[in-house]
């Protein structure tokens, strides 16, 4: 595969985090169950007009004295780090409680949003308004955490048939998710077949967003196993776990 094949996986990457829609109404309140702190490595497979692409992805998360920090990093053949993402922040009532959101991509520089809570206010890094907090609100990083210690703390309520509503910031603004529960699945990973439970998440009707899956297994804390990333002209990225370093505190 050549440096041209190769290019448009960085491409892609970087449009992974786009966002259009404007919020609309405060995060629901769910039960949370937090998960051990861990380190997850992926393998990326991906298409980008009908070209095969190939790549890997770092995810770290780590909760110690009511904090918490996310990492996700991303990096393809020949180009190295095409995405890093942190969240850092504390925990309340609502789960996650994000302080800050910081996005870098290929190419481009770090970009920050900042939750400050002392103002009540999300301030974007590629926009002059803000947002203002209710509660409950995630960062486009933090969100797979919640998700995750959302399943943790509904447990049998966690099915297929639900719909968990969220509401999430970027770098330029705050929209509702609502992610649904579609079905039991069995995935084979480099782990073994695994038992999961597959989530989905379409943008609204007026946006340029991502469809994403995601598929959470109740036998390894909820990590997520696979992520997959997909657009309506077939392009897609899909990351698979293939190792789990577990972590303490």
């Amino acid at each position: 595969m050549n440096d041209l094949k190769r290019l448009p996986l960085a491409a892609l990457f970087c449009g992974l985090l786009a966002s259009s829609a404007a919020i609309a109404a405060p995060a629901a309140k769910y039960k949370t169950s937090l998960p051990p702190p861990v380190e997850l490595s992926y393998a990326i497979k991906a298409k980008q007009k009908g070209i095969p692409l190939e790549g890997e992805s770092l995810m770290r998360w780590s909760i110690e004295g009511g904090k918490f920090s996310a990492t996700n990093e991303a990096r393809a053949p020949l180009f190295g780090k095409i995405l890093d993402t942190r969240s850092e922040g504390e925990v309340d009532a609502y789960g996650l409680a994000p302080s800050s959101f910081t996005e870098k991509r290929f190419r481009k520089e770090a970009a920050t949003t900042t939750f400050d809570r002392a103002a009540g206010t999300i301030r974007f890094a590629n926009a002059e308004q803000t947002t203002p907090i209710r509660g409950g609100e995630q960062d486009r990083n933090s969100v797979i955490w919640e998700l995750v210690s959302v399943a943790r703390g509904a447990q049998a309520k966690f099915k297929p048939g639900t719909s968990w509503e969220f509401v999430v910031a970027g770098v330029r603004d705050a929209e509702p998710w609502t992610f649904k529960v579609v079905a039991q699945e069995k995935l084979r990973t480099p782990l073994g077949e695994v038992n999961s439970l597959h989530v989905t998440r379409a943008p609204m009707a007026d946006s340029n967003d991502h469809h994403i899956e995601i598929w959470l297994a109740p036998s390894m804390e909820w990590y997520p196993v696979r992520v997959r990333y997909s657009e309506d002209d077939g392009d897609y990225i899909e990351q698979t776990l293939r190792a789990i370093s577990r972590k303490t505190p």
